[in-house]
């Protein structure tokens, strides 16, 4: 590993950054501690201007290389944890009960903003890289709100780059799926609106729960019985509510889900099919079932070309031998995307020492990735403001 000498020097500051903000987790929205903590090892290092709020609680730092130039390069990174109760036992474990960095974005803040105090003191560039750090990745939409809130617009970036821990055993290892890489993802809400009476007498009831449980399995035809074979798409329905008492027939019951896909075709034909898989129910028990459908995610499309020249700046960190452009799509989603639609750019997957999955109460990152990162991140605008 070459990691750059600044970031390699700043390896405690930065340990200590990641510890700090993995015991201190917080949720979409409410990054607040994280952004101010963020804001201001930013302003210590001398990055030229610092905003905040974007989003709610983003930040964007500006800063310019030694020479002038028109082009601006977007590094960014995710902020927000997951309501998890923390299962490890790390000394550094989470302080908020309920909440936990169970994906990493501690790592990213931090990879990010080591990236930033290299870029500063060396600015061994022309031009100009904006450090973009999110609010709210996990669903609720932060990519969306920053740029509803004008984020290009205040801060425009003629390129973008993400980057993604991935827990495979496999410490410093690069991957990027060209094109389409990550699924895009609707989630759906489903009420079934029935009669309930008592558990003795169901012929009187309109039954909420027996017509959910058929619902969740012609559901799952919609896959296997509609989009064609050689397309991706997943329908998971992954809660299922209804009932409080053994003696009583529920008047309702509720499913929610998932869908992924990687075309707007399919997505389109999915919900299409879950609507009419709904109606003809109904109909056919003589109930209401209302159906809410909320696209979350866009497909994450990685421009050819900026792969291309995010994995030669990898390779310049963690050797040629350590960077692949054969890695496979994934049926998870990432906001990255919604700045992918705007802005072309790539996201790439940077492998560590840990081998449990992410979203578990068990998962940890290995800190020594961060300095990978966080060198990969520097390099890669470096190389594209070489002038």
């Amino acid at each position: 590993m070459k990691i750059l000498p600044i970031i390699d020097s700043s390896r405690t500051e930065l340990f200590e950054i990641f510890k700090d903000l993995h015991t201190h987790p917080e949720l979409g929205f409410n990054e607040v501690r994280t952004s101010k903590i963020v804001g201001e090892k930013l302003k210590k290092w001398g990055i030229d201007e610092i905003h905040y709020g974007l989003g709610g609680t983003g930040v964007v730092g500006i800063i310019h290389g030694r020479l002038p130039g028109n082009q601006r390069v977007g590094l960014r990174a995710d902020m927000d944890a997951l309501p998890i109760h923390e299962e490890t036992n790390l000394s550094y474990k989470s302080k908020n009960d309920g909440v936990m960095h169970a994906c990493g974005h501690d790592g990213h803040t931090t990879m990010l903003l080591g990236a930033a105090k290299h870029l500063a003191s060396t600015r061994n560039f022309t031009g100009t890289v904006i450090v973009i750090f999110q609010p709210a990745e996990e669903g609720l939409g932060g990519a969306r709100k920053m740029l509803s809130d004008g984020l290009f617009d205040k801060f425009p970036c003629d390129e973008i780059y993400g980057i993604h821990n991935w827990p495979n055993g496999s410490l410093g290892h690069v991957g990027i799926c060209k094109g389409r890489a990550m699924a895009g993802s609707t989630f759906f809400d489903i009420k079934v609106n029935g009669t309930g009476s008592h558990a003795a007498m169901p012929h009187q009831a309109k039954d909420p729960l027996m017509i959910a449980a058929t619902l969740v399995s012609q559901l799952q035809t919609i896959v296997s019985r509609n989009v064609e074979p050689i397309e991706s798409c997943v329908v998971s329905v992954t809660k299922f509510e209804s009932g409080s008492a053994y003696n009583v027939v529920p008047d309702t019951a509720t499913l929610c889900g998932t869908i992924r896909y990687f075309s707007d075709e399919v997505r389109e034909l999915a919900e299409t099919r879950m609507i009419d898989i709904c109606d003809g129910l109904a109909k056919a028990y003589d109930v209401e079932i209302g159906v809410k459908l909320r696209n979350v995610f866009n497909v994450l499309i990685n421009d050819v070309e900026l792969s291309d020249a995010y994995l030669e700046a990898a390779a310049d960190i963690v050797g040629p031998q350590n960077v692949t452009d054969q890695q496979k799509p994934v049926t998870g989603s990432e906001d990255f995307a919604d700045m992918l639609q705007r802005v072309p750019g790539a996201y790439c997957i940077v492998g560590h020492g840990e081998n449990i999955a992410v979203h578990n109460p068990e998962y940890s990152l290995d800190p020594e990735v961060i300095p990978i990162g966080a060198s990969i991140l520097a390099r890669v605008a470096e190389r594209r403001l070489a002038g």
